[in-house]
């Protein structure tokens, strides 16, 4: 392909960045062909008639939007389902409407692929609806994906992800829904655990949102990626034999229970990083209220 010998074409419904190596994919030009627009797809249902009045039969298509709403762009989806139509009609002159149309297919076809692009975007959707506190479109995404045939325990896993990323201490009983959505997913499967499914996104959706302590970790990580191994104070270090005693380990430990309010002001971190706050109090009331508490505890070190 560099030298120009071979030229390479090639097609697929899935991403790309998924499905092709990365050394070859480096090497060629990507082109997304997009979903069909409704002008595009009322040229494939007029082909569509032009057809079958070439084969003899009249097909009068007097409604789109259920045809439209079945195939979702894709052509070949569209004509499989005015075929299908045609097909499970009498004999004669056949009139496509939405009612006759949604009676044949049974059901909406949702497209979702559980292994391609659609099923990371609508995860994706369905995360960030969450994290916007819109219930309605969680609820939208949620039922995307149970329609699609999704696996509930992938769901719910990532609202019990979410819980802790999202909300966290803004909203502790949180987790312990997603928590108990998760163990009683995993135990009912479908198609009952769908309403448990709808009852944990809905309040997760509907909660307030932090992301304190996740940022709080990102920042520490980062600080551990810079700073590298620091030396654990000796008086926070484990004293079990004689030696270490000795040394100095855990020499000059306060016990926080010894004193008033189960508090006493000592240094936790290695001496190059005091003072340095990783965690952040998000602008919620209960977080406000361990602004206040960490504080009256701390005092000005790290600035709450």
């Amino acid at each position: 392909m560099e030298r120009g010998i071979v030229t390479l074409i090639g097609a697929t419904t899935e991403n790309p960045s998924f499905e092709v190596i990365s050394a070859l994919l480096s090497r060629c030009q990507v082109y997304v062909l997009k979903e069909f627009g409704e002008a595009e797809m009322r040229q494939l249902v007029d082909s569509a008639v032009g057809y079958y009045a070439s084969q003899g039969r009249k097909v009068q298509v007097k409604e789109v939007e259920a045809l439209f709403r079945i195939s979702g762009g894709d052509a070949r989806k569209l004509l499989n389902a005015i075929e299908l139509v045609v097909n499970n009609s009498p004999d004669g002159d056949v009139v496509v409407d939405n009612a006759h149309t949604t009676q044949v297919i049974q059901q909406n076809l949702a497209y979702y692929d559980k292994q391609g692009e659609q099923h990371y975007d609508i995860i994706s959707a369905f995360i960030k609806s969450m994290r916007g506190s819109d219930p309605n479109a969680a609820v939208y995404w949620l039922a995307r994906m149970i329609e699609g045939g999704e696996d509930p325990v992938f769901i719910a896993r990532r609202m019990l992800i979410f819980a802790s990323e999202d909300i966290g201490n803004s909203n502790p009983n949180a987790l312990l829904l997603a928590s108990a959505c998760f163990d009683a997913v995993t135990k009912i499967g479908y198609p009952e655990c769908r309403i448990t499914l709808s009852q944990c996104a809905v309040y997760l959706a509907s909660s307030v949102k932090s992301n304190s302590t996740y940022m709080a970790l990102a920042n520490a990580q980062q600080t551990v990626r810079q700073t590298g191994d620091l030396p654990v104070p000796l008086h926070l270090r484990n004293a079990p034999t004689k030696l270490m005693k000795q040394l100095g380990y855990s020499e000059g430990y306060k016990y926080a229970h010894d004193y008033a309010g189960n508090f006493v002001d000592q240094e936790f971190l290695p001496e190059a990083l005091r003072g340095i706050k990783f965690y952040e109090p998000g602008q919620n009331p209960r977080e406000e209220d361990t602004r206040r508490l960490l504080r009256e505890r701390w005092g000005q070190k790290y600035g709450y």
